[in-house]
């Protein structure tokens, strides 16, 4: 007696379908699990025989053998324990197969016979509808997450009494949810409450406009943080591709609480995260790190000269591609990175040198070992550096006297509404993700190129500083509401590239 059941194996963002089949019969009562599982799913074979026996239903008294087909393909995780009970189930006899056939299942089973949730529900069922399945079955309480994916089927299921039901033809839940209110959106700090320091919002809202890697600098208690996590608040909702792109990374990594997430996401972590937890990793469980939770929103590093260089250097790849790719023996795991790197430092491990007025205490060396911590290779692939300088008037008594995020908001939204236009075809939305050979055979060509031209000869760029500097420069241009790049856009790009002060250009 066999029968099978399907669900699905994720590596990376790829998800692949897997038969489970079950065949009972052939020597002494004993679980076989064969197909490649970690531990995970080895296990699954004590917690389904447990949970079906905690139904009420009978569990086989002969030799069971699951076989997880394809049997080359890694398999991991605790989502495949409703597919392996359902086949042994229908081979038993005891639900018909008929609706296995078509049908996908993920959701980890109790001793008790709960279903628990389980990460990657999203990506997992987007692979299994574009592998032509037409129903799923998953936890009840990840209805929500399941709605997303369309052209699909879901029945949600509580118990094994649930999935047996629904197995029979008499499901006890509805295959539409009832749709869930939205969740309060957390509070982002406005940035009207950032005193001073005009040019640096300035700098942050050019960023915010063009999605370009900021570096800020200055002596402690500048505002250099309070200006970063202020950037979220000026970017624009994600598009409809875009929200289900960033959900099925934080459902693959178990973060995705609710519906769809339509704002950018702000990640900052500690200078002693571990690289696993920084770009992801892991050994038969593959998982993004925050680089991709960070994905089409903002990574902040905040004292990033406290960073480790294998940290910073980590970054390297996926500031270039948008992608960070982990290989394993057995397997290759890709997730999107195209973040926004926002970066704050000191100018030296006492914080004052250079600045107006402060006594700084280190060496001429310690000061360059300090810089020196973030690499050349880095530093280049920063489109925008600026350098604040400590505010002089006290603001004790009097009301906040700078633009409101919201105010700030709408022309990074007028901004990316021409970038998108002009693009439009390209496949990129923005100017921080243009290649290169699009800025210089495609687009329209700047009005006059001698500052960028006179900063080349000089050595003040390499070949990618050019392009950062076009990228900017385009920017400009679109918050001032232009259809070409002229001198007075490149010059100012030129100086925010080589971290000077920043005039809204004309």
């Amino acid at each position: 007696m066999t029968a099978s059941a399907w669900s699905v194996a994720l590596i990376g963002m790829d998800g692949a379908l897997v038969e489970v089949e079950a065949a009972i019969g052939g020597g002494l009562p004993r679980i076989v699990l064969v197909g490649l599982p970690d531990t995970a799913l080895y296990e699954a074979r004590d917690r389904c025989r447990a949970a079906v026996k905690g139904a009420e239903l009978s569990w086989p008294d002969q030799l069971v053998t699951i076989n997880l087909t394809p049997a080359a393909l890694p398999k991991a995780g605790s989502h495949y324990d409703l597919a392996i009970a359902s086949a042994v189930l229908a081979a038993s006899g005891a639900v018909p197969p008929d609706l296995l056939r078509d049908t996908v299942m993920m959701g980890e089973l109790g001793l008790d016979g709960r279903v628990r949730a389980v990460r990657g529900v999203l990506p997992g069922l987007l692979a299994a509808v574009d592998a032509g399945m037409v129903r799923a079955i998953v936890p009840a309480s990840q209805l929500d997450e399941a709605a997303l994916v369309p052209g699909i089927a879901i029945w949600g299921v509580s118990t094994l009494t649930d999935l047996v039901e629904v197995l029979r033809g008499r499901p006890v839940l509805n295959t539409v949810p009832a749709a869930a209110d939205d969740p309060e959106p957390s509070k982002v700090p406005d940035l009207g409450d950032v005193t001073g320091q005009e040019a640096a919002k300035f700098a942050l809202e050019v960023a915010a406009a063009g999605r370009h890697h900021l570096y800020l600098h200055g002596p402690p208690g500048v505002g250099k943080s309070m200006l970063a996590s202020r950037l979220p608040g000026i970017l624009p909702d994600l598009s409809p591709g875009e929200a289900l792109e960033v959900s099925a990374v934080h459902s693959i990594a178990g973060q995705l609480h609710g519906g769809l997430i339509q704002r950018p996401t702000f990640a900052d972590p500690l200078h002693n995260v571990s690289l696993t937890a920084l770009v992801g990793g892991g050994q038969r469980v593959v998982r993004p790190g925050l680089v991709s939770l960070a994905h089409r929103g903002v990574l902040f590093l905040d004292e990033v000269l406290e960073f480790s260089s294998h940290l910073l250097e980590a970054l390297r790849t996926p500031l270039e591609s948008g992608w960070v790719t982990i290989a394993r023996a057995q397997m290759m795991a890709r997730f999107p990175a195209r973040f926004q790197l926002v970066v704050a430092a000191n100018p030296c491990p006492c914080g004052q040198f250079g600045t107006p007025g402060g006594q700084c205490s280190c060496s001429p060396m310690a000061v360059r070992r300090y810089a020196e911590r973030l690499s050349g290779p880095i530093l280049d692939r920063i489109d925008i550096q600026y350098r604040l300088l400590p505010v002089r008037t006290s603001s004790f008594g009097s009301a906040p006297t700078g633009e409101s995020s919201a105010a700030v908001a709408d022309r990074v939204q007028l901004a990316r509404e021409r970038q998108a236009w002009r693009l439009e075809g390209t496949g990129f939305t923005t100017n921080g993700e243009v290649p290169g050979s699009l800025l210089r055979h495609v687009l329209p060509a700047p009005l006059d190129t001698r500052p960028l031209d006179h900063a080349l000869t000089r050595g003040l760029l390499s070949a990618r500083g050019v392009d950062k500097v076009a990228r900017v420069s385009w920017t400009l241009a679109d918050l001032a509401g232009k259809d070409r790049v002229s001198a007075s856009h490149l010059r100012q790009a030129l100086a925010m590239r080589q971290g000077e002060q920043a005039e809204v250009a004309a």
